[in-house]
């Protein structure tokens, strides 16, 4: 069955409209779930149109491919943990960047053979394989460093901006003469120094500035699509393309904002990456002059407290400790505790991460506040309970000019009365900077994976504390 072109651009517009609320629902945790099944739908809407349009000849290949996707989907969604959900990402993005760029090669070969090659379509396959080559090689680099294929590090080189520049130009003078030429030397050339471009760009940034660089990404992505839809001649992968280019835009630049650092420095600059292995973390401690705590010291504090903020981080992520976290504010409210968890927008290693680990836990989400909400609290709070988190809990953000996170908004838990930080080690975070949150005489640290240690603050609390 065939539709007509004036039912498919029909059809397009609903997929559209379904994006577009996808997109608003997405804007907040209690909408999330709603906002992804509009997009499931518009995204079956624009299949379908798609597939019954008249450009469709042979559905051999297609369903082959549809088949396969959708198996390694299903598997992929059951097995990844929401711990790996951010270098899953990153790996989606690079298949997009390499879908435009196969798109864009494969539409040459066979307008070139059919002699139907032109400036403007020249132009638009010139940026969909700079726009894709870029996207996939720097999601690669963000996968491995994510994944801990490569170190988090930022790996600065001398003269590395200088070489990027260079790179660039010589990339857009290639895009320039194959569009003039259409000489596939010139199309090669341009191809793999995209490519080159993409891995030069990402490799410096350390982990302190992947949420940014995942958003960054995402909007490359988008940006590809869009480009491919050009090529294409398909007005909603073009619409979809510019939904994801901007909304990833807007993204990094909140990203950046709670970063206090500019795109630009995060693309070229990049710090931080974790320090390697230490001696006992409590000698350690002891011997900075860090004081450490026991699960019961914290409950001795928390169970009579009138307000408790948790500060869940990456730590948490990792550990799994949301689910012991769900009964330990629980177990706290049955004490007519009031409990409150505090999000830092650039917590965890994706937008949106903490947010996501907690909704899995089913904590209410009028129990979880952003910032700017909860900073004027914990000058009342009786504790707060810090679970893995590092760099946005650092007072060095707001006292030292010398520090490199000089400048970025912090979650205030050194106001509270009691601070009780959940960590493994005495290593920093992933700006590499030590935090002196942990030399104030209010703070104290317990030692130990995230998920234990909660779980001994349940079972301490279940069996009366003090």
């Amino acid at each position: 069955m065939e539709i007509s072109a004036n039912t498919q651009a029909l059809a397009y517009l609903a997929a559209a409209i379904l994006f577009i609320l996808g997109l608003k629902g997405l804007t907040h945790p209690a909408s999330a779930r709603r906002g992804n099944f509009f997009g499931m739908i518009g995204m079956v809407i624009a299949i379908l149109a798609t597939l019954l349009g008249s450009e469709v000849q042979s559905y051999g290949f297609i369903i082959a491919g549809i088949a396969a996707g959708a198996v390694i989907g299903s598997i992929l969604a059951a097995r990844v943990q929401m711990t790996a959900m951010p270098q899953l990402v990153a790996a989606l993005h690079s298949f997009v960047g390499l879908a435009a760029v196969l798109v864009a090669l494969g539409t040459y070969l066979n307008k070139s053979a059919a002699g139907l090659l032109e400036p403007v379509l020249m132009g638009e396959l010139s940026a969909g394989i700079v726009i894709g080559a870029i996207t996939f090689s720097g999601s690669v680099i963000a996968f491995g460093k994510l994944q801990g294929l490569i170190s988090g590090a930022p790996m600065i080189f001398k003269g590395q901006h200088l070489l990027n520049a260079f790179i660039a130009v010589v990339t857009v003078a290639l895009a320039v003469w194959f569009g003039m030429t259409e000489q596939l030397w010139a199309l090669g050339a341009m191809t793999v120094l995209a490519f080159v471009l993409g891995f030069t760009l990402i490799i410096p940034i350390g982990g302190a500035d992947m949420p940014v660089i995942i958003s960054m990404l995402n909007s490359y992505s988008g940006w590809a699509a869009a480009a491919t839809g050009f090529t294409l001649g398909n007005n909603l992968l073009i619409i979809v393309g510019a939904l994801v280019g901007f909304s990833g835009a807007i993204l990094s630049y909140i990203m950046c904002r709670a970063m206090n650092r500019s795109i630009l420095h995060v693309v070229f600059g990049g710090f931080g990456g974790e320090s390697e292995g230490e001696a006992s973390a409590q000698a350690v401690a002891a011997q900075k002059g860090v004081k450490s705590a026991s699960v019961e010291d914290a409950i001795y504090w928390m169970e009579d407290a009138n307000k408790v903020i948790i500060v869940p981080g990456y730590g948490m992520a990792v550990a799994q400790a949301q689910h012991a976290l769900k009964e330990l504010m629980e177990l706290l409210e049955e004490r007519g505790v009031e409990v409150k968890f505090a999000i830092h927008p650039v917590a965890g290693r994706m937008p949106g991460h903490m947010n996501v680990l907690l909704a899995e836990a089913d904590i209410p989400y009028d129990h979880v506040f952003e910032m700017d909400e909860i900073n004027p609290e914990f000058a009342t709070a009786d504790v707060a309970l810090v679970v893995g988190a590092n760099d946005v809990t650092n007072p060095a953000a707001k006292s030292d000019p010398s520090s490199p996170i000089y400048g970025m908004p912090i979650l205030e838990v050194g106001k509270a009365r009691h601070v009780y930080v959940i960590k493994r080690s005495m290593r920093p975070g992933y700006s590499g900077v030590e935090n002196l949150l942990y030399y104030q005489d209010n703070c104290s640290l317990i030692f130990g994976d995230a998920k234990e240690v909660c779980e001994g603050l349940v079972t301490a609390l279940k069996g009366g504390g003090h």
